[in-house]
């Protein structure tokens, strides 16, 4: 009976940069049905809805490390360097970070920047 219960929704995540939102099925850093995978961070997942593979996942966020402000793991939200980092808060430390991330950083704001349908946009 509890194998039943291991996919359906926990509660729906918020991610509170981009409102993006989604249910979510499992909180911590060992997803269910997995054996040896130990996540990094304590993260929201979602049973991956794409597949009938029990022990497949999505992770969709997880809290800043710094703020504590719950964002999702999208580009343009939050980066993951030993720990996670929602990009309001990388950008007030930028120091404190290597010189690769905040090349990183900086080439995300420029895509950014890009206007849709213009080279380099994501449409």
């Amino acid at each position: 009976m509890a194998s039943e219960t291991e996919g359906m929704p926990q509660g729906v995540f918020q991610c509170q940069l981009c409102a993006v939102s989604a249910p979510y099925s499992y909180v911590g850093q060992k997803p269910p049905n997995t054996r040896s995978v130990v996540l990094l961070e304590e993260c929201y997942i979602l049973k991956d809805p794409f597949t009938a593979d029990r022990g497949r996942f999505l992770v969709l966020g997880s809290r800043c490390s710094i703020c504590g402000r719950l964002v999702c793991v999208g580009p343009d939200c939050s980066l993951f360097y030993s720990k996670r980092f929602c990009l309001p808060c990388v950008r007030e430390n930028m120091n404190a970070f290597p010189q690769e991330i905040r090349q990183d950083v900086e080439k995300r704001k420029a895509l950014a920047k890009t206007p849709c349908g213009e080279p380099g946009s994501r449409t």
